[in-house]
């Protein structure tokens, strides 16, 4: 079959919409599955309902990558977005032609291509995902090298070649999964300003006249379809071969923190995507942790012990799903700073994310490392809540009593692998964690409830603080602990309801 091209599309007679065309105006490291799925989705959308004209050149971030693929495909891919959408099934299917090349900057042709681009008048944004590691400062990288090593490296280099050639200042809009990333990744150029020993003149433009913002990116990618009978039957119903075929959720949003100018600089916004410029990414952080993120470690924990294995059958369970959306709902919007319509949106989206059709998210994988996710996620809205209320709440004071089940759940052995317990209808699973975690469990093994529970919530290790100082709570604790253990999990959630 013959590969997607500009030329196959109009030979099939495609019909939806291309731009062969246009200025290139991103210059994006990062190539993967997400990047192309998220960013070079929203561009794609804004050429179209924006007419913002404009195209994206990807930048391996590694030596080994899909630059010829993607040169190979004239930057053309297949995505899907599935999910559910205000309670339906949604699949959708979309050509994307908003990139027009991919570079490998390892090779001295692609090299000097980003360095060309650098200096374009066209040229007007950096758009960056080289994983949580990729934002890092390696003193290692030589202002020679061709090119650095480090992603921060290589955006140093760049700019600094901009610099030279009198160019405007750019927009860096970054996306690695930490805190801040924006102001990490300019505080890492810095560095190299000072190692290089570069101009004071040019640490003065990348700080007035480059903006850094940080931003947060929520979509979930599966990213490229593993099954070969399902590729096959994809490009059989879409009439070409396309090696890069992405697949990622329908939900997407992009919180990019930055002056108000910005927003009107931006195509998104007339575009009507969700892509808001926000003066601080950090309440919208705070909404995606102990919604989303807290949503997960709250419930699932006690739905496999209640037999569950996948979010979806979750949300397909009035208990469970009640039980979530009570705790979001009456215990952890309620701590949190961003308007209640706007936190009340975003639970009924995670609904519907959680109850995606075409993603079979295990419980098991999203157990990985519960003891410091219990205390990232779902620990502030816990005490928040107690704090502007006196009470403790009903759901969340579940969910800890969950997570000492999941850990302690008929305890077989400690192995290399984790902690292996078994669950109540008889099959072994093994708890993965820290080291010292799965040790702590596995010599409390033999401990009665009010033991245990006594012994998890005065490890200052685990939690920062001697929990048995929260009123009420070692014994509301020690009876939900007893009800799992004697009715199961899922009359444990009942009884919150």
């Amino acid at each position: 079959m013959e590969k997607i091209s500009y030329a196959r599309l109009k030979e099939i007679g495609y019909t939806g919409y291309l731009l062969e065309n246009a200025p290139e105006k991103v210059l994006q490291f990062g190539e993967g599955n997400f990047l192309r799925a998220f960013v070079n989705y929203w561009f794609d959308v804004s050429n179209e309902k924006a007419g913002w004209n404009g195209k994206c050149v990807l930048v391996q971030p590694i030596p080994q990558g899909l630059a010829n693929l993607i040169n190979q495909q004239e930057g053309l891919y297949t995505l899907y977005l599935r999910g559910r959408q205000n309670g339906e099934k949604v699949d959708q299917k979309r050509v994307i032609s908003s990139v027009s090349r991919c570079l490998n900057p390892y090779e001295d042709e692609g090299y000097a291509e980003m360095m060309k681009l650098a200096v374009s008048d066209e040229l007007e944004y950096v758009v960056s995902n080289t994983t949580e590691a990729g934002i890092v400062y390696d003193p290692a990288c030589q202002f020679g090298d061709k090119p650095a090593s480090s992603f921060p490296g290589k955006l140093t280099q760049v700019l600094y070649t901009r610099w030279k050639a009198g160019k405007s200042g750019l927009v860096v809009l970054s996306c690695e999964l930490i805190d801040n990333n924006g102001k990490e990744l300019l505080r890492c150029v810095n560095q190299y300003i000072d190692q290089w020993k570069l101009e004071e003149g040019f640490r003065s433009w990348v700080e007035k006249d480059c903006t850094f913002c940080s931003t947060l990116v929520d979509r979930i990618v599966p990213g490229r379809v593993k099954d070969p009978a399902e590729v096959a039957a994809m490009e059989a119903q879409n009439g070409y071969q396309d090696d890069l075929i992405d697949v990622g959720e329908i939900f997407g949003v992009w919180n990019i923190e930055g002056p108000a100018w910005l927003e009107e600089k931006l195509p998104f916004k007339k575009a009507g995507v969700n892509c808001p410029v926000v003066p601080d990414v950090t309440p919208y952080k705070k909404r995606k942790v102990r919604i989303l993120n807290g949503a997960h470690t709250g419930f699932v924990l006690g739905a496999y012990l209640a037999g569950f294995d996948i979010v979806r059958d979750c949300m397909q369970n009035d208990t469970v799903a009640g039980y979530m959306n009570k705790m979001l709902k009456e215990e952890v919007i309620p701590t949190l700073p961003l308007e209640k319509k706007d936190l009340e949106d975003f639970t009924a989206a995670v609904q519907d994310r959680f109850n995606n059709p075409f993603v079979d998210h295990e419980l098991m994988s999203i157990s990985l490392n519960s003891t410091s996710k219990w205390r990232a996620r779902n620990m502030p809205s816990f005490l928040e809540y107690i704090e502007k209320t006196g009470k403790l709440p009903t759901c969340l004071t579940m969910s800890f009593a969950a997570y000492i089940a999941f850990f302690s759940n008929n305890i077989q052995s400690l192995e290399d692998k984790g902690l292996v317990c078994r669950r109540p209808k008889g099959n072994e699973y093994t708890c993965s964690d820290d080291r010292w975690v799965l040790e702590f469990y596995y010599e409390h093994r033999n401990d009665d409830v009010a033991a245990l529970v006594h012994a998890v919530m005065t490890n200052n290790r685990m939690w920062g603080q001697d929990l048995t100082q929260i009123p009420g709570f070692e014994a509301a604790t020690v009876k939900n602990l007893s009800l799992i253990r004697e009715q199961g999990a899922l009359s444990a959630y009942a009884s919150c309801l």
